[in-house]
C-alpha cells in the first residue's frame, strides 16, 4: 500500500500530526532563537559598531565617535553601518526567500533544505571568531550570510505549520513554538550573561569586545546543535506538485514562483494582509534589532544592563506568547494582533522619553515589550497560515519572511538615515511610529474571514 501514489494524493489538507513531530517543530524555534536573541538583539549591534568605529579611527572605549568608514568607496557614518547592513540583508532576501519558498513547495526533501539553510547560517555565525581588530567588512559579510540563511531556514520551518494542525489549532501551535523559542534564546543569553559578569574586567574594553564576539560564536554552535532535533523528528509533507514534479527542483521552483507572482492578484485580500504585516512587523523587528544599540549609544547603559533587560524580555515573552494565544481563543487572533499594535505604539513613545543612565526604567520598558512581543508575532504567523492557498505554503511564507525575525528593512534604513542627518538616536526612534500607525490601519481594513474563505480555507470559529 505504501508504494502506491493514490494515498499520498488523497492525503487531507491538514493531516494529523504526532506529538513528537510538533515537539520537533517547536525545537527549531528553540535552536534559531539563540541567533535572534544573543546575536541580533544583544551583542552584534554594539560589537560590530565598535569594530567599525575602530576602523574609522576612533579610540576603543570612547564615549562618542563621529568617524566614517568607506565600504566599496561609500562614505558611511560608523554608527549607521550596522543599520545599513540590516537593510541590505533584507533587500537581498527580497530576491532569495520567495525562491527558497517555491523550492520548498516543490521538493520532497524539505528537511534537507532546512538543514542546508540552518547550518549555513550557523557556520557564518561561528566564523565571527575571526572578526577581530578593524575587520568590519568581514563582520558585515558574515552577518549578511547568516541573516539571509536565517530567514531562508525560517521560511522552510514556517511552511510546516499548516500540516501540524487545523484552523482552530494553529494559533496555539504557533504560540507554543514562539514561547519555547523564547525559553531557548533566554537560556543561552543567561549563560552568556554569567560569562560576561564573571570574565569582564573594569576599565578593559578589549575584554568586553572579546566576550561579545565569543557570545556571538556560542549562538552559532547552539543553533547548529539543536537543529539536529527537528531534522530527526519532523516528517516530510510533500505537496502533490512535489510528488509529481519530476524535473529540476530549482528551475521548477523559479517557474512556479513566476506563476504565483502572476496569480497572486487572485488573492488580493491575502496580499493586503501581507502588506499590513510587512509594515507593522518591520517596526517590531527594528525595535528588537536596534534596542541594544539605542541603549548603549543613546542611553549610555552598561552591557550587563542590556543583557539583563533582554533576558527579562525573553522569559516574559514566553508567558506573553501563551497569554495572548489564550486571549486569541476568546476574542480571535486578528483582534488580538490589533490590540498588540496599540501597545507597541505606547512602547515607542515611552522609549523616546527614557532618561539616560537609568537602568530601571529601561528594564521596566523591556518587561512591557516582552509581554506583547511573542503574542503579536506568533498570532500573525498563524493568522497568515489561514490565508495561504493549499500547496503554496513555502512560497507565501517566503514573502512573509521578508519582514520576520530580524529581517526588517525600511525601519533600520529610516533609523540610520535619521541618525546620519541628526546624530540623534531618539529622533531616529520616533521615526518608527509611522510603521505601527500605518500597519494598524492596514490590518484593521482587512476583512479577515472573507480573506480566509477567498484563499479556499475554512475559517476558525473565532477571529
Amino acid at each position: 500500500m505504501a508504494e502506491t501514489v493514490a494515498p499520498a494524493v488523497a492525503e487531507p489538507a491538514h493531516p494529523g500530526s504526532t506529538r513528537r513531530e510538533r515537539t520537533g517543530w517547536y525545537f527549531y524555534d528553540w535552536a534559531n532563537s539563540a541567533f535572534q536573541t544573543t546575536v541580533i538583539t544583544v551583542f552584534l549591534g554594539p560589537f560590530l559598531t565598535t569594530v567599525t568605529e575602530l576602523a574609522a579611527g576612533c579610540r576603543l572605549g570612547a564615549d562618542e565617535c563621529h568617524g566614517y568608514v568607506h565600504p566599496l568607496g561609500i562614505r558611511v557614518a560608523a554608527g549607521s553601518y550596522y543599520p545599513y547592513l540590516i537593510s541590505l540583508s533584507v533587500f537581498l532576501t527580497v530576491f532569495v526567500l520567495p525562491v527558497i519558498g517555491a523550492v520548498a513547495d516543490r521538493t520532497v526533501h524539505k528537511k534537507r533544505l532546512l538543514a542546508l539553510a540552518a547550518f549555513t547560517g550557523a557556520g557564518a555565525t561561528i566564523a565571527f571568531a575571526f572578526v577581530t581588530g578593524e575587520r568590519y567588512l568581514l563582520g558585515g559579510a558574515l552577518f549578511l550570510i547568516a541573516n539571509i540563511s536565517f530567514g531562508a531556514a525560517v521560511v522552510v520551518y514556517n511552511s510546516f505549520l499548516p500540516q501540524l494542525g487545523g484552523p482552530d489549532d494553529r494559533d496555539a501551535i504557533s504560540s507554543r513554538g514562539w514561547a519555547i523559542g523564547y525559553l531557548g534564546g533566554g537560556l543561552l543569553l543567561a549563560l552568556n550573561l554569567v560569562a560576561v559578569k564573571m570574565l569582564s574586567e573594569e576599565g578593559n574594553p578589549q575584554r568586553t569586545l572579546d566576550l561579545a564576539r565569543w557570545s556571538i560564536v556560542s549562538a552559532g554552535v547552539w543553533w547548529a546543535a539543536f537543529t539536529l532535533l527537528p531534522l530527526r523528528w519532523l516528517r516530510e509533507h510533500p505537496t502533490v506538485e512535489a510528488l509529481h514534479g519530476g524535473g529540476n527542483v530549482l528551475t521548477d521552483g523559479f517557474r512556479q514562483l513566476g506563476r504565483t507572482l502572476r496569480e497572486i492578484r487572485t488573492y488580493p485580500l491575502t496580499l493586503f494582509f501581507l502588506l499590513a504585516f510587512l509594515v507593522f512587523n518591520d517596526g517590531i523587528q527594528t525595535v528588537i534589532t536596534l534596542a541594544s544599540q539605542y541603549g548603549t549609544e543613546e542611553l549610555r547603559l552598561e552591557q550587563d544592563t542590556l543583557i539583563v533587560t533582554i533576558l527579562l524580555v525573553q522569559f516574559l515573552a514566553f508567558g506573553g506568547a501563551l497569554a495572548l494565544g489564550a486571549l486569541a481563543r476568546r476574542i480571535g487572533a486578528w483582534k488580538t494582533v490589533l490590540l498588540s499594535l496599540v501597545l507597541w505604539t505606547g512602547v515607542i513613545i515611552a522609549a523616546f522619553r527614557l532618561p539616560a543612565e537609568a537602568p530601571l526604567p529601561f528594564m521596566i520598558l523591556g518587561g512591557c515589550i516582552g509581554l506583547v512581543l511573542g503574542g503579536s508575532q506568533a498570532l500573525s504567523r498563524s493568522l497568515f497560515s489561514q490565508l495561504i492557498p493549499t500547496g503554496k505554503e513555502g512560497e507565501y511564507y517566503g514573502f512573509y519572511e521578508i519582514s520576520d525575525k530580524g529581517t526588517s528593512w525600511l525601519g533600520p534604513l529610516a533609523f540610520g538615515l535619521v541618525f546620519q542627518l541628526t546624530s540623534s538616536y531618539r529622533v531616529g526612534l520616533v521615526s518608527l511610529l509611522i510603521f505601527f500607525v500605518v500597519g494598524f490601519a492596514l490590518l484593521a481594513a482587512v476583512p479577515i474571514r472573507k480573506a480566509i474563505v477567498a484563499a479556499g480555507n475554512i475559517p476558525p470559529r473565532v477571529l
